[in-house]
């Protein structure tokens, strides 16, 4: 890998690093083991993969708070990870079995965990941006200083409602951080063919929201914005924009071939900046751990990823009585 530029020595510790380089390496096991299933017929509908984009998401839940949230779009199984749902509860909802977090109901992109304040995977292009407000709006309701982190790709920045929701997230002083997840292809039309602007965090500031461009292929830099962002979201100053640029080695899902696209652009990414190897360089480099210590992580996470996959092949499917569980129905008074 070519050496990277850095303006000065991150002031973060071995164990940090380490962290980082874990969950990192963690999603990406994940993936790759996902896509083989998928291969294999036992993952059905959409499959979306995370390959590539890991800092992003690692980062920012590196600067999150017990209580603050997430919702995110259909490219989620990185962020359920992060955010510490359990392997084999993905893996198995994934699967569609009973075992997984939706009861085999959701799939790959409609999951939710609110033991860890995950509210989705959503499979509309922008449609979780407004929801993503809401989760904020509640909180500051509610009185607290909790922060809501909203996540989409930069083709769903051209949706109408992700500025219908920037004007009231502003005008409401909400809690939230958008995160728009830049990794350069919105499904197979590039950035620069399908928005108008260069730089999409600007846009916010027709609303009055502060924003910035992030590497999002530096998990360090990714945690550096985001505590900035939340520290501004939190003092009660409303919204803060991050444009995260990152970029996904798959294609847009697995049924994606990806051909608007070069072998020599994907593999130079990899190359010159590749997240988990940045990572990697910087524990040898600063002495913080041996090629065995790494080693011996990557074979812990393959250990975790195969459990999962085996806990979801054992787990039954979900009975025909599972299509009327967690159906809501307001009551409606008698006297009505």
């Amino acid at each position: 890998m070519a050496a990277r530029k850095t303006q000065k020595k991150p002031n973060v510790s071995a164990e940090e690093l380490k962290r980082y380089y874990r969950d990192m390496l963690l999603i990406r096991r994940f993936e790759e083991k996902a896509g083989q299933l998928y291969g294999m017929g036992l993952i059905g509908g959409f499959c979306h993969l995370y390959i590539g984009q890991e800092a992003v998401v690692v980062g920012l839940e590196a600067a999150a708070e017990e209580g603050d949230k997430r919702i995110t779009t259909y490219r989620d199984h990185g962020h359920m990870l992060a955010c510490g749902m359990k392997p084999e509860g993905v893996m198995a909802e994934l699967t569609g079995r009973e075992g997984g977090y939706s009861h085999g109901k959701g799939g790959s992109m409609h999951m939710f965990s609110k033991e860890k304040d995950f509210y989705g995977g959503h499979g509309i292009v922008g449609a979780n941006v407004p929801l993503g407000a809401g989760l904020a709006f509640a909180d500051k309701y509610r009185g607290t200083d909790r922060v809501t982190f909203t996540y989409f790709g930069d083709g769903a920045a051209n949706q109408g409602q992700v500025y219908e929701t920037f004007n009231m997230a502003a005008l409401w002083d909400l809690p939230v951080v958008f995160v728009i997840e830049n990794n350069q292809y919105a499904m197979g039309t590039s950035q620069e063919r399908s928005t108008s602007s260069p730089e999409i965090h600007t846009r916010g500031g027709a609303f009055g929201i502060p924003g910035e461009a992030v590497d999002g292929m530096d998990v360090l830099a990714v945690k550096a914005a985001g505590d900035k962002a939340v520290a501004h979201c939190r003092s009660g100053k409303g919204p803060y924009i991050l444009e995260v640029k990152t970029y996904r080695y798959r294609g847009h899902s697995m049924s994606d071939p990806a051909k608007y696209r070069t072998r020599e652009e994907v593999q130079k990414m990899r190359d010159e900046k590749d997240a988990i190897e940045h990572v990697r360089e910087l524990l040898l480099s600063g002495k913080h751990a041996t090629e065995d210590d790494l080693k011996a992580i990557d074979k812990e996470i393959k250990g975790i990823v195969n459990d999962a996959a085996e806990f979801a092949k054992d787990s039954s499917e979900p009975d025909e009585a599972e299509l009327w569980t967690d159906i809501y129905a307001a009551e409606v008074p008698q006297d009505a």
